[in-house]
């Protein structure tokens, strides 16, 4: 006899996590935000600015969420902020929503040693450094360490995986989801470009409160 499955507890805190040189200005992060004040006024929501440290980042993370309630939240991240959030949900059982998340930014981003502007603010810049390389392998370190010790479930994590993706491997990413309620756009691209046709699915995992 299979026994129902409990549907988690509604979601009351929400973090959402944004991508290497974007901004909570982007695109699906205020498309989440203005959902998430029209429709559950009564949630928690922080969209924080990620500096660009992973070391500091992760830290911020976890002052962040320090006195959330760890069966109430869930965090929501897109690209490398996908990877931060695959990493705070391991950290803490939360679940998690990976909007094309990067599986290996500590190699990617070695591409990129170097000054930045921002997508949203041009006149923003940051050098991203060599040492932060150093620094996205540890949390790399950390995933691969607590993945078999919190096995993956629909229930826990739930992904956006674009098949077009013009930056990162869609196979990568599926693999960094395994065990998850992967979505799988047969096109797309990095940006999801048409979230607005795939977020009631995010939002009917992530069981807002009203």
């Amino acid at each position: 006899m299979t026994r129902p499955t409990t549907p988690p507890p509604a979601t009351t805190h929400l973090l959402y996590l944004h991508g290497f040189r974007s901004s909570p200005r982007s695109a699906k992060a205020q498309q989440v935000a203005a959902r998430v004040a029209e429709r559950h006024p009564g949630v928690v929501w922080c969209c924080p600015q990620l500096p660009p440290s992973p070391r500091e980042a992760a830290q911020g993370l976890q002052q962040w969420v320090a006195g959330w309630p760890r069966e109430g939240m869930a965090v929501v991240g897109s690209s490398l902020g996908g990877f931060y959030a695959r990493w705070l949900a391991l950290q803490t059982g939360c679940r998690a929503a990976l909007l094309n998340p990067a599986a290996f930014p500590q190699r990617d981003l070695a591409r990129h040693i170097g000054e930045h502007s921002a997508w949203h603010d041009p006149g923003q810049r940051f050098y991203f450094q060599l040492a932060f390389v150093d620094e996205l392998s540890a949390l790399a370190a950390d995933i691969n360490r607590l993945r078999p010790l919190s096995p993956t479930t629909p229930q826990n994590l739930y992904a956006i995986v674009s098949r077009d993706d013009e930056v990162l491997d869609w196979r990568e990413m599926l693999d960094f989801c395994a065990g998850g309620d992967v979505k799988l756009l047969p096109g797309g691209d990095h940006a999801i470009s048409d979230f607005d046709r795939h977020i009631d699915g995010l939002f009917d995992f992530l069981n807002l409160k009203d």
